[in-house]
Parts: C-alpha cells; structure tokens; sequence
C-alpha cells in the first residue's frame, strides 16, 4: 500500500512498551510495518506559539500535498505518449545517508527511510523561521509551476487548433497540405482558378456541366486533388470577370466554392508554424526519460530504489539546484523541471509532516520533549480496521475520554474543534502516496 500512519506516543517506560506491545501484534497478525520516524529536538518556544504553528502547518501540510498532486499530474501531462513511465519519473532526492545524496529514489522508500535535512531546514533555528523557510520555497515553486504549465498549455492549445484546421472536411479545414502550386494559374491578370467541393453522387454531374455554368470557363481545366467522405475538392480555372456568375450557378447545382487564395508565403509560413509547434512541444518532454535501477539497500524490509543523476561517484558537496536540474540529459526542459521540483516539493512535506508530528506531540504529551515518533504502512486496505483496534486498545490509557468516542460517536470530547473520527488517544498524521489518482 501507498498509505503510511505517523503516530507519536510519550517515551516514558510505560509507552514504550505500549509501543512494543504495538510492534508485536502488528507484527504477529501481519498488519502493518512500523519504523522508528526520526525528528531533531527542535526549539520549542511558547506554547502559545506552537498552538499557532500547529493551525499555520495544518494548512500549509495541505497545501504541499495539493502542489504534488497537481505536479504528478503535470507529468502525466507532458508524458502523454509514455504514461507507462509516470511512476519512475516520481522520485525524491537526498535526507537518504550521505553517500547517498547524489541519488534519486521512489517515494516509499523516502518516506520509510526519512531523515531531517540539516542543512535546508536548521533544526536549532526556532520553528517559526523553519516552518517560513517551507513555506516560502513551496509558494514560489507554485509561481514557477503555473508560469511553465502556462506557458505549455497555451503552446498545446495553438498546437491542437492547427491540428485540428487539418483534420476537419474539405470545408473547414486547411488546405495548405493539400494543394500545390501546380493546381493553379497564377498571376494572371485575367484568369483565375477557383476550388469546387462536389459531393460523390454528383462527381459525374459536374464533369458534364462545370464548362456550361457560365461563360469563360476553361475547357478540361478541372481536376480532382482531394476527397473526403463526402466528396472531392476540384480545381476549374475561368476569367476573372465571371466568377460571382459562376459561384452562383455552382450553388444552384449543389457545388460548393471554396473560398482559398494562394498565397505561397502565407502557406508556408502555416506549415512551418505547425513543424515548430510540433517540434516546441516534443522538446518538453523528449522520449529518454531516465529508468529506475534497483540499487542495494541496507534496510532488508524496504529495498530502496534509486536512480543515478549523472556521476554517482562524483563529490556532491554544495551542488546546487540547477545543477541537479541540468543532470536530466535527454529530457525536455519542462519534463526536467518538474522532476526536479516535484522532488523539492515532496521532500518539504514530508519535513512538515515531522514538524505536525512535532508540534502536535509537545501539545498533547506537554513538557520537557519526551515522545517516540512511529511509522506504520498498512500491509493492506483489508488491515486498517484492525490496526486502528490495536491501536486504540494500546493506547487507551493516553486519553480514555477519546478512546471511548471512538467507539461511541455519540460521545462529545469538551473543547475539541475536530470530528470524534479525526481525533485518537495518540497523536495521529496520515500520508497517502497515491498522487494520482
């Protein structure tokens, strides 16, 4: 499963067995894996202070998952004829040991190996100015985002206009791929040649009656150079002086002159447009999108999957953003930039996720900081009822009055704002990694 459960209860002897009474049971009826979740000692401030925090990480922690998802489907986006290859395009960078900074891996393995990044987020800073630091860096990638997908739609809608000018009938669409510089007299002062759409049923009609329509029609001068379903476009070259005459009496017989001058400048400028567009747009996302390889993990339970940026075995001391931006050889600048991105983007809600976990523990167990932060992963869908059981029942004795509501919906917790279904003995955050769908 793609759900994680990060719960925290008081590291005082008797929830540390509670914890390993959890560990236990999980273990023994197959529920869930549970990893210790690291998180620095940060500075603490006011309890005031941290009631504040906790609102202003609530709505920050929403939208960071909001920013992701909408990123993910960015990628799916700009993916279009590889969505098979989504998923490995979906990686977090660094917080992984050292040596293994200059490394991608999968979100799972992120999550399950977490560990606080120092030196983007300085853990002895207090947490006002940590939790500004987040929020700064997920609003401007939001600016960035929303002027490059801007931009890549607006170049997909003119795109799909032009391709849909080529993929109308003989009436609407355009016909510079269709006709030639041959199909017309040109530059004459006084002969003309005009496009004639005939249905199938009266191709013979017009081949009878094109020269009698009017006055000054060339002879044999028509000529059938495209057809759809429902008819052909025809070629019939006149003097210039008769065509209202000739337009009329076409419509009379159910022919359809098209109106269209050749104009060879402006028909190549058209298919040029189209071949650069064409060509503007595949440059976002390119065809070598770069493979997840299983790499060897020291943890046995969750074997982390990276992916190389560039030289692994370079130093990667101070290597900046745009430097691991630009490792994305073969790929579109677009496709790159978000891979980069959406790596930053996740990476920081994960950070405040710890921070929540923080915040909402030192609320709930109180002062000095004492408490143990646990990841669950749900074996499966099927489990969750059962592990939400064990851990009410382990727990219990943190806040009876909540226990007893989760049994009974009935019963009101005094000065609680959430519903009975969002509130636990324990301190509770939850981590979907199902991005998109």
């Amino acid at each position: 499963m793609s759900e994680f459960w990060l719960i925290s209860a008081p590291r005082d002897k008797e929830n540390l067995q509670a914890l390993e009474r959890m560990n236990t049971v999980t273990s023994k009826s197959n529920l869930s894996y549970n990893t210790k979740f690291t998180i620095p000692d940060f500075k603490v401030g006011t309890l005031d202070s941290l009631v504040g925090l906790s609102d202003e990480l609530a709505k920050l922690d929403i939208f960071a998952e909001s920013l992701i998802k909408r990123m993910a489907q960015s990628v799916v986006e700009v993916m279009e004829d590889a969505k098979g290859k989504v998923q490995e395009n979906l990686l977090a960078n660094g917080g992984l040991k050292e040596k293994m900074k200059c490394l991608k891996i999968d979100l799972t393995s992120f999550v399950t190996h977490f560990e606080w990044d120092v030196a983007k987020y300085p853990a002895k800073q207090p947490l006002v100015s940590v939790v500004d630091i987040l929020a700064k860096q997920l609003a401007q990638i939001e600016i960035d985002l929303k002027s490059r997908t801007a931009a890549y739609n607006t170049l997909k809608t003119n795109l799909e206009n032009l391709e849909k000018k080529s993929m109308g009938n003989l009436f609407t669409r355009t016909l510079s791929d269709i006709v030639s510089k041959e199909d017309f007299v040109l530059d004459s002062e006084y002969l003309i040649t005009l496009l004639v759409i005939v249905p199938k049923p009266s191709y013979v009609q017009w081949q009878k009656t094109y020269e009698s329509l009017s006055d000054m029609v060339v002879p044999r001068s028509t000529k059938l150079i495209a057809e759809d379903k429902e008819g052909g476009l025809f070629t019939v070259t006149l003097f210039r002086k008769v065509i209202d005459d000739f337009k009329t009496k076409a419509r009379e017989n159910k022919f359809t002159v098209r109106e269209f001058y050749y104009d060879e400048k402006e028909i190549k400028r058209e298919r040029e447009e189209m071949t650069r567009l064409l060509s503007d747009k595949k440059q976002q996302y390119q065809t070598s999108c770069v493979a997840l390889k299983k790499g060897s993990s020291t943890f046995p339970d969750h074997k982390v999957k990276v992916t190389p940026l560039g030289n692994p075995d370079r130093p990667t001391a101070g290597q900046s953003d745009r430097e691991r931006e630009n490792e994305g050889e073969g790929e579109g600048p677009l496709l790159r930039w978000l891979k980069v991105h959406f790596s930053e983007a996740f990476v920081a809600w994960i950070h405040i996720k710890a921070l929540r976990v923080f915040v909402e523990s030192v609320l709930r167990y109180g002062l000095p900081v004492n408490f143990q932060a646990v990841l669950l992963q749900p074996h499966k869908k099927s489990c969750t009822k059962r592990l939400r059981q064990v851990l009410n029942s382990v727990f219990r004795h943190l806040d009876e009055v909540a226990a007893a509501s989760i049994l009974d919906a009935s019963v009101e917790i005094p000065g609680l704002q959430l519903s009975n279904q969002d509130y636990f003995p324990y301190v509770y955050f939850h981590i979907d990694l199902s991005l998109l769908d």
